[in-house]
């Protein structure tokens, strides 16, 4: 046992620096990424971290003779930690032919998004700076762009990154340390043998001096900046105020911008809406129900011309008992109610202002335990029919991880609704809800004029509503990304900017532009947001494109997978006798109504096509071609750079055949030497102007007395290949080159 100890033991001593270098590099990558706090989830960073860590490990106990198996492991390291982290849906049906492995593949690649780019991106940065810094001014180049990257970040974000900073400089420090302490072993041998028979006397003062300073720094008391940063005084400059941190900083930001792209999810602020986002599939929640139904959350009710906001006047928060009906105030709908039953299950840990449901809620059965009490900070606001969670922005906020609500949801008839008016017969209801009509005074008049004439021919509340729909499907595009060059800055305002000269879109688009239409033409209506349905387990039913007939899903029961790309947004418009009644102007979506039952026959298919953003993602091959293509190219360049790496030395010897055209043994052996001249010009062994090539190594010998032998060969060699008729042999010019290179490695 001991003998394997001290095995153990020696092979770790073996190039210590090299080993030290890999850990030192891992650590200053994981405190650097800090800066996506607020950005990232908590198991973002727990892959990362994972990941670093593997990377490390892998260097330190693997020998350096097998650097492409170390690629290998770290890689094949990086997709077991995704993939074990990510909580996965795995799929068990067995594919039979090609395309459904093309689909089996792709129904698992796109749950790794974006984990599995972050992992990889890591891994990347992790294995080029291990390559980099092999010199003590590439070293300090890193550790400083780190620190530089660190001290941006802690100007731009309400994050507190000082702890970070020094930690990246301590370590810094340490590694200065030891790159010192390698080059008196690699030049002193003798000395370095005498100082590690005593290790407690040679590490402690460092330790205590670093230790020391570390200490002193980190507690500093938070004093104003005496220099100000070149943002801060151009800012200035301009008459803007820039906030300054001073003390503890928060831990996330709350309320990100919504003008420039994003990623999809859930907005916590629509004061001002559009640019565009990128689709990010990751998992939010799942929801098991017995109907199929969008996934309502919050509803806005003031239109301010560039976004919305929420009515603070006249809301009553009422508390909830559980299991009990929540206050409605709106008698029940004359057509009748689908009950709807659901258990929703968040694999996010975000935290949200409202617990999500199909509309309108009318109970909350339990949370997170069917037997305990409901907690503290649950209120119900029946006007707007949202459950509220109370102080949901505060630092460390819990957010129920399962709950279970049950739903009244009203059956669509749309032969009763045309003959229903839209609004209150009350007037002390419809003085309540009367801002469910404002407009700002800044509204465009062709705005509504548009509105009128495309329900000019309408007879009714419910066709004018119906147009209004129709007419956004189907003259507008969806995009995701629409082009903001379009707009002439003609227009300030967001619903004008969309019908007139952008045309395009995603569902925020679509739903304000229905809101603000329906308005001018006194349709008491608000604007609402939430989650497309989502996905069911492809298993149960077969892979995408497969008939999802009534006789296999009728009501779409099942459990469904929820993703960030699932977010979107609608509108609701009120009928007397009805209530709140969804309607969906955004092109490529279905609601899925509930139909009256003698309707039943002539229910509207389930188009996968067009349900959600999600079913564009995963429910047709066809429609994920461009991700899958994606994903594909994306995989082929990584193993095209990695291969590219691999044989780089050959591709430099091709690309020298290319550029010199064919050559001799000594013609190598001379292209080598003028390598080497170049790397020693760097090192700051310069040749001057009147001296030969033997005068040069002569003098760098004075200086270097441990590289003498080593340079006399390749000075030997190079001599005879430039001025001797004999032809040196492809073994003498291996042997050559090699030397040239062990003497290059020295001169670092």
């Amino acid at each position: 046992m001991k003998s394997f100890m001290k095995a153990i033991g020696t092979y770790l001593s073996s190039n210590w620096f090299n080993k030290l270098r890999f850990i030192f590099i891992a650590i200053i990558l994981s405190n650097t990424i800090t800066l996506f706090e607020g950005y990232w989830w908590e198991e973002t960073f727990t892959i990362a971290y994972l990941t670093l860590l593997a990377a490390a490990a892998i260097d330190v106990l693997l020998p350096p003779s097998v650097k492409y198996a170390k690629l290998l492991l770290q890689a094949a390291a990086g997709i077991f930690i995704t993939t074990r982290l990510v909580k996965m849906d795995w799929l068990i049906a067995r594919p039979e032919s090609w395309q459904d492995w093309v689909w089996w593949l792709q129904a698992h690649a796109v749950q790794l998004n974006p984990f599995i780019w972050i992992s990889a991106a890591l891994l990347l940065l992790y294995v080029l700076f291990g390559i980099w810094t092999t010199t003590r001014f590439r070293m300090i180049g890193f550790v400083g762009s780190n620190i530089l990257l660190l001290t941006i970040g802690d100007s731009f974000t309400p994050i507190w990154l000082w702890d970070e900073v020094g930690m990246v400089v301590f370590i810094g420090l340490l590694w200065l340390v030891a790159s010192h302490m390698a080059r008196l072993e690699r030049e002193h041998p003798a000395s370095w043998k005498e100082l590690a028979e005593y290790p407690l006397q040679l590490l402690l003062p460092i330790a205590i001096v670093l230790t020391v300073l570390m200490t002193v720094g980190l507690n500093m008391p938070s004093l104003s900046p005496l220099l100000q940063d070149p943002y801060t005084i151009w800012k200035e400059a301009k008459g803007e105020q820039v906030q300054v941190f001073l003390g503890d900083k928060g831990t996330e930001s709350l309320t990100p911008s919504k003008t420039g792209n994003a990623s999809s999810g859930y907005s916590r602020n629509d004061d001002q809406l559009g640019g565009g986002f990128e689709f990010d599939y990751s998992p939010m929640m799942t929801v098991t129900t017995s109907h199929r139904s969008y996934w309502r959350g919050e509803s806005k009710a003031m239109y301010t011309g560039s976004g919305w906001k929420d009515v603070e006047a006249g809301e009553t928060l009422t508390p909830i008992s559980k299991g009990a009906a929540l206050a409605a105030l709106d008698p029940a709908p004359i057509a009748g109610i689908t009950k709807i039953d659901q258990i929703v299950t968040m694999v996010r840990k975000d935290v949200y202002p409202v617990l999500f449901g199909a509309a309108p809620l009318t109970t909350l059965n339990w949370v997170d335990d069917d037997e305990a009490s409901l907690p503290s900070g649950l209120r119900w606001e029946a006007n707007s029919g949202e459950l509220r969670l109370l102080n949901w922005s505060m630092k460390n906020r819990k957010y129920p991880q399962t709950y279970s609500v049950t739903s009244s949801v009203p059956v669509l008839d749309e032969e009763l609704l045309r003959n229903a008016e839209a609004g209150w017969t009350n007037e002390a209801d419809a003085s309540r809800n009367a801002y469910y009509l404002q407009l700002p005074d800044t509204l465009p008049e062709r705005v509504k004029q548009l509105a009128k004439d495309i329900t000019a021919e309408a007879a009714n509340d419910y066709d004018r509503a119906k147009l209004l729909e129709a007419y956004l499907r189907l003259n507008y595009n969806y995009n995701n990304l629409p082009d903001q060059s379009k707009l002439t800055g003609a227009s300030l305002d967001f619903v004008d900017q969309f019908l007139f000269e952008l045309k395009e879109g995603y569902c925020d688009y679509f739903s304000s532009a229905m809101a603000v239409m329906a308005r001018s033409l006194d349709l008491p209506t608000r604007w609402v947001k939430g989650f497309a349905p989502g996905v069911l387990p492809v298993s149960e039913y077969g892979p995408p494109g497969e008939f999802m007939g009534e006789n296999v899903n009728p009501s779409g029961a099942g459990t469904y997978t929820v993703r960030n790309s699932d977010a979107h947004s609608w509108v609701e418009i009120y009928f007397d006798g009805f209530g709140w009644i969804p309607f969906e102007a955004t092109s490529g979506f279905s609601f899925p109504y509930t139909m009256p039952v003698e309707e039943d026959a002539i229910l509207p298919e389930t188009d996968t096509e067009e349900t959600d953003a999600a079913a564009v993602a995963e429910s047709e091959t066809s429609s994920n071609s461009k991700a899958w293509l994606w994903s594909a190219f994306s995989l082929i360049a990584i193993a095209a750079v990695t291969w590219l790496y691999m044989r780089r030395q050959k591709l430099v010897l091709a690309w020298r055949k290319i550029r010199h055209g064919s050559y001799t043994s000594n013609d190598r052996i001379v292209i080598e030497t003028h390598r080497l001249l170049r790397i020693c010009k760097k090192r700051g062994m310069e040749r001057e102007e009147h001296e030969t090539l033997r005068e040069a190594v002569i003098r760098w010998s004075q200086s270097r007395k441990r590289l003498r032998e080593d340079f006399k060969a390749v000075l030997d060699g190079f001599e005879q290949a430039k001025y001797s008729p004999a032809m040196a042999s492809t073994e003498d010019a291996d042997r050559f080159v090699i030397k040239v290179r062990s003497l290059i490695d020295q001169l670092k």
